[in-house]
């Protein structure tokens, strides 16, 4: 099982381990994940910690990062017309297999990359009746650029710009105590070995969860 190596590790490419993440034959090298110890800075938002932040939910009410002390976090940025709006299907699953050992899936429309038009009513919709989604969704919003969420500018700047989502259905991993573990390009789909299993891994180092 691949082990998400904590608090030591400062980068880690996939890459370099993609012989062993490989599927039918394909080679999973259209992605990376970076674990990582936040450099220091003094930048506010670098300093700033996951359960600072806030969103507000599709349905317009607050929601506050430190609601999900102690949970494993998949963040993820979502569009309705994208080649990967399927994913929501993986990630649905995701959640109902993990959500009693602490997992939170919270997923984030935007229309950055102009395939999310609708409103907040529209996409919350087109999920339920699509995919059944019941996860935790926020309003619309802006990931990149200077407009982006402080959640998204935080992570750019702990992870590197080269980590910042390029496109729909990117995730974030976040520990138990809001540490940013892993990010994961949209290609690699919610169903894949090395999601399931550092969402396994991090699950596993919750207190309760340990045996």
């Amino acid at each position: 099982m691949f082990l998400v190596l904590f608090d030591y590790i400062k980068i880690f490419n996939c890459k370099a381990l993609s012989n062993s993440f490989s599927k039918n034959g394909l080679i999973l090298s259209a992605f990376s994940i970076l674990l990582f110890s936040a450099p220091q800075s003094n930048s506010n938002e670098l300093n700033s910690i996951f359960y600072d932040f806030s969103f507000n939910s599709i349905d317009g009410e607050l929601m506050p990062m430190s609601a999900y002390k102690n949970k494993v976090v998949l963040i993820v940025n979502t569009a309705s017309k994208c080649g990967y709006t399927g994913q929501y299907d993986g990630l649905q699953k995701l959640w109902e297999n993990y959500k009693n050992k602490g997992l939170v899936v919270l997923g984030i429309p935007t229309n950055d990359f102009f395939q999310e038009p609708g409103k907040e009513s529209d996409i919350k919709k087109f999920c339920s009746i699509n995919f059944n989604v019941n996860f935790p969704m926020t309003s619309k919003i802006s990931i990149v650029g200077k407009n982006a969420h402080d959640f998204y500018k935080w992570a750019a700047q702990s992870l590197g710009p080269a980590q910042s989502p390029k496109w729909n259905f990117h995730k974030y991993l976040l520990s138990h105590k809001g540490k940013l573990l892993a990010s994961f390009s949209s290609a690699v789909t919610p169903d894949s070995k090395i999601i399931t299993e550092s969402i396994l891994d991090a699950l596993s180092r919750i207190p309760e969860n340990r045996i």
